[in-house]
């Protein structure tokens, strides 16, 4: 069983100085939806205003996606478990360095979902951190990237 996603990028010149190397970065990402969203290159790469720090820029994007579809497993099993999740909200973080090739990577993904649940069944830590654990092993995003994916739980008082 196989599927195709997709996506478009475009990017125009313009009447811009592309042999000087004078070229903005900016550019368009387009999804299958119809969602358009703005990208650039990062601004820790390229200074502003040859790329637009407001935009989505590949590295962001990685890490969302990564957040992303551990999120969508975790919904999904806390759902077939019957919890109640109420919000989820992960502050992800990842580390550009050098890979053991010693080329540029994406070295490390952090994830840092919180979870708050609600209702009479509710679960335990360990239960919670089980959920985790399964969404990262059934993750598409995970289980298609050689960085090294971390998922390390906020737990927030009652």
């Amino acid at each position: 069983m196989s599927h195709q996603y997709t996506a478009e990028v475009l990017w125009l010149r313009g009447e811009q100085d592309f042999l000087g190397h004078r070229y903005s970065r900016k550019h368009l990402l387009r999804f299958d939806g119809g969602v358009e969203v703005p990208g650039s290159s990062s601004p820790l790469s390229v200074p502003p205003p040859m790329s637009d720090p407001a935009a989505v820029d590949p590295e962001e994007a990685f890490v969302s996606a990564l957040s992303s579809c551990h999120m969508l497993w975790f919904l999904a099993i806390a759902a077939k478990r019957k919890f109640c999740v109420d919000r989820y909200f992960d502050a992800a973080v990842g580390v550009m360095d050098k890979n053991a090739e010693g080329k540029i990577a994406m070295t490390v993904v952090t994830l840092r979902p919180e979870v708050h649940f609600s209702g009479e069944h509710m679960p335990s830590r360990e239960e919670v951190d089980q959920m985790h654990h399964s969404a990262h092993e059934e993750c598409y995003i995970a289980n298609s990237v050689k960085t090294e994916v971390r998922c390390e739980p906020v737990y927030a008082t009652p």
